[in-house]
């Protein structure tokens, strides 16, 4: 791992630009225990508008059950590199453990294992739309921790079931249906990271995770009291820490999410920055709808005036893409939303 690591920092073409860092604001923070939807309704449009990204408290995740979830994935990072590697992703599989060699654009300082919600889903093997051949995703768990599946997959579930009322939410905020989209989720590709970045000896030469955005259509996020992630907001330019609060979840929207609202709601960029002394543990649940979908501008958000401002496309195919693209470290097409952005 050190060689790694080390060979990452000497590559000046990833280093990150920090005279760009600003601090003027601060993300928004939600309670969930609001007792008038209307109120809540309101704070959410407002954060998702404005940012993309806010923090939830009062959201009905146990306290004790996140502290679980971190001493278990502190036992998987403790792991012999050996014993990791026995459950390393591939090309085929997605799940499982991997590490800073195996990033697209970047070589990340950090490393992961992935789990998905719904164990043994299917997938398209390929991008082609006339390959209708489907591939089984299993996921790989370590059998030398006893506790850590019980443990990751109540966790799972927890973040899970947030995940649909916060989409609730959303979708309410946007003046659709509150269950609009939840009938997205049959056989869903939806799935949990545990994310390790290591103590970084030059942290202003590296990041944990370059600037991205995510796939998905939310992605809801517990993070320990170390700090690192920082967002960029529409209007300015330069990133703002999303600061840890005891108890609270981070929540930012994902491309999906910006397509069904036809840009009135932004895919927020992110990125994780490094610490020197401290190690930093993130447990990130990314909300994805099934293969089968179609993934469009909501008709009710389409007129004459404001037309559909992306081309529809099959969810499971551009999964499939990003997932291989992903794997070899290959610059595709069709990896991002922006592919399919409409020019009028």
């Amino acid at each position: 791992m050190g060689d790694m690591y080390s060979a990452y920092i000497l590559s000046t073409e990833h280093r990150p630009n920090f005279s760009t860092f600003v601090e003027i604001d601060e993300i928004p923070i939600i309670d969930l225990s609001e007792t008038s939807q209307e109120k809540l309704i309101s704070k959410i449009s407002k954060a998702c508008e404005k940012w993309g990204f806010f923090q939830v408290i009062n959201h009905g995740v146990p306290s004790d059950l996140i502290i679980k979830v971190d001493n278990e994935a502190k036992k998987f990072f403790e792991l012999s590199m050996e014993e990791k590697k026995k459950l390393k992703r591939d090309a085929f599989n997605a799940t499982g453990y991997h590490d800073a060699e195996h990033t697209k654009k970047t070589r990340d300082w950090k490393e992961v294992y992935d789990f998905l919600v719904k164990d043994g889903v299917q997938i398209p093997s390929s991008d082609d739309p006339h390959d209708l051949e489907l591939c089984t995703q299993k996921n790989q768990w370590p059998q030398s921790l006893p506790h850590f599946r019980e443990t990751m997959e109540e966790y799972s579930g927890k973040l899970e079931k947030l995940s649909y009322k916060l989409l609730e939410l959303i979708s309410l905020s946007l003046g659709l249906a509150g269950d609009k989209f939840l009938d997205c989720f049959k056989n869903q590709l939806s799935f949990t990271r545990l994310n390790y970045y290591p103590p970084c000896p030059f942290p202003d030469l590296a990041l944990g995770v370059g600037p991205h955005k995510d796939p998905c259509i939310l992605t809801v996020v517990a993070q320990d009291d170390t700090g690192g992630l920082q967002v960029k907001k529409n209007s300015v330019d330069g990133w703002i820490p999303v600061k840890p609060i005891p108890g609270a979840l981070v929540v930012n929207l994902g491309d999906v999410l910006q397509v069904w609202s036809n840009d009135k709601y932004d895919s927020a960029e992110h990125r994780v920055v490094l610490n020197s002394l401290k190690e930093r543990f993130s447990y990130p649940f990314f909300l994805f709808p099934g293969h089968h979908i179609i993934v469009k501008p909501a008709e009710e958000l389409v007129s004459e005036q404001n037309p559909a401002k992306y081309k529809e496309y099959n969810f499971g195919k551009y999964y499939a893409n990003r997932t291989h693209a992903d794997f070899n470290k290959q610059e595709d097409d069709n990896t991002e939303i922006h592919h399919f952005k409409i020019l009028y």
